[in-house]
């Protein structure tokens, strides 16, 4: 009951007309960054991040980081669903976790189906996002409350378990990943020591001090990068658009997707909850298991409707899953959630445990927001099609200036340096170079995230132990984090070696 309350009072806040323009805003925005090949949810949030601190300055402090976070929640959600719309009519996935749904939902568009396959998509996003919302809705409070009973050293161990996670899923090669979340770590020791007052790394810039900007960072790297990254490997020639026609799918159409989105809706939703697992893991599994329970599965590749409905709810239900361990734990469960982190602490919001008892005005108002959001989506996505499908067209030397411009306005809005801009383009030209070089930049953010609060907790549990680090060992739950981030790491590096060796005895 006493959860009701809090969700009834969160709805109460979010359906103030400001926050309702701000979720409104975010899912349509969000929708248009997931439509354009190439900027993907993380780049929109990051994008966004400057725009949401002008927008809301007039309001209080805690005010003003509800809208903030309506916004760029919305963002986040609607950038998922928007992924769609170019797998399915240009066979170019909006972001990684729609590379599934490009197998079957450009078939149907080439068969004279993508309106039915895009409304299913649309109702599937719509269903998986209600669904994930309600299972955090009820888990919410339990796992803060467990997770109020952690001491420095839990903490510590479930932040490794959060850069495992993600470290351990990012990207094709798991060296590059680790090397990209030391290098986070490093950068995150940038400045003043809140302990000691030790300046570290500052070559006695001033300017350095403070440490540097997440915002700035996570702007240049994701944003900019992908303007460097279309500019120079000319990647704005896109292929032809299937045409939309007709938009309502039929009755049979309704019956063969049911199951799919439902069995996709929470079987993402509980790959999300993982941290590290992401939306992408979802959605592949969820076509594998679509294509294993078929009665007949060689239909799937050739224009299946499950095979669009099964990984679309799936991605979607992962991105309200991933949602918890953000704000119940403080462990971002993706790239994406990891600059929203970023964002709440820019705002003096820490999330973990405490969130909801110290600013239940923000938590609960998030989550009710994204009930509304996720009608929104829907309502906007079903007759807007046509529309969307036409942002595709927009032509990369009238979008490219725009994402520059909002960059360095943002950046300069919230920062006052050249220092700042300075960064923002080396971050640029650096996000650039680690892309084209495989490199993953997620773990890089999350390791410039939690860097400063791994730190911290490593630094109070010595205290407590003065100095012995067995106890990190000596707590079960920090053991159990400990255990798990381990075996998160050597799984997948086991069933390589053996994969290799299994092939080297073929060839044999």
């Amino acid at each position: 009951m006493e959860t009701l309350q809090f969700l009834m009072n969160g709805f109460a806040e979010a359906l103030q007309w400001h926050n309702l323009a701000f979720a409104f805003v975010g899912v349509l925005i969000g929708t248009a960054v997931g439509v354009l090949p190439g900027i993907g949810p993380m780049s929109g949030v990051a994008l966004l991040i400057p725009v949401t601190a002008s927008m809301t300055g007039g309001q209080d402090p805690e005010s003003a980081a509800v809208s903030a976070i309506i916004l760029l929640a919305g963002v986040y959600y609607g950038a998922m669903y928007g992924g769609s719309t170019t797998s399915i009519l240009l066979n170019t996935p909006g972001e990684s976790s729609s590379v599934v749904t490009a197998l079957d939902g450009y078939q149907m568009a080439r068969q004279g189906r993508a309106g039915a396959a895009l409304s299913i998509a649309a109702i599937g996003s719509f269903v998986a996002g209600i669904i994930s919302l309600i299972g955090l809705v009820l888990l919410a409070n339990p796992l803060a409350e467990v997770a109020l009973s952690f001491g420095p050293a839990e903490y510590f161990s479930l932040m490794i378990l959060g850069l495992c996670a993600v470290s351990g899923l990012a990207g094709k090669s798991m060296t590059k990943a680790l090397m990209m979340t030391v290098f986070g770590l490093l950068l995150a020791t940038i400045g003043i020591d809140n302990v000691s007052g030790v300046a570290r790394f500052t070559y006695d810039i001033p300017v350095l001090y403070s440490g540097l900007e997440f915002l700035t960072v996570a702007v240049g790297l994701f944003a900019l990068g992908e303007v460097f990254k279309t500019i120079l490997d000319k990647d704005a020639e896109g292929g032809s658009i299937a045409k939309v026609g007709r938009i309502l799918p039929t009755k049979k159409d309704l019956k063969e997707s049911s199951g799919p989105i439902m069995r996709g809706s929470l079987f993402g939703f509980l790959i999300g909850v993982l941290p590290g697992a992401g939306a992408t893991l979802a959605s592949f599994f969820s076509y594998i298991m679509e294509k294993k329970i078929n009665k007949n599965p060689s239909k799937f590749g050739q224009g299946a409707i499950e095979g669009v409905a099964g990984p679309e709810s799936a991605n979607n239900g992962a991105s309200g899953g991933a949602m918890i361990p953000l704000l119940t734990l403080g462990i971002p469960g993706s790239g994406t959630t990891a600059i929203l982190m970023g964002a709440l602490i820019m705002y003096n919001v820490q999330p973990g445990p405490l969130l909801f008892s110290d600013h239940p005005k923000i938590a609960w108002g998030l989550i009710a927001s994204m009930f509304i959001g996720n009608l929104m989506l829907l309502i906007l996505n079903m007759p807007l099609v046509k529309i969307f499908a036409k942002i595709i067209q927009t032509p990369a030397k009238y979008l490219l200036p725009i994402i520059v411009a909002i960059s360095v306005f943002g950046v300069y809005a919230v920062q006052y340096t050249t220092f700042d801009l300075m960064l923002l383009i080396g971050c640029g030209v650096v996000g650039y170079l680690l892309t084209k070089n495989d490199f993953p930049v997620a773990p890089l953010v999350l390791g410039l995230v939690l860097g400063p609060m791994i730190e911290n907790n490593m630094r109070r549990a010595l205290t407590i132990s003065n100095g012995d680090f067995m106890i990190f060992l000596q707590k079960p739950v920090s053991l159990v984090f400990l255990i798990i981030a381990f075996l998160w790491m050597a799984v997948p590096l086991v069933l390589k070696k053996k994969g290799k060796k299994v092939i080297v005895n073929e060839e044999g």
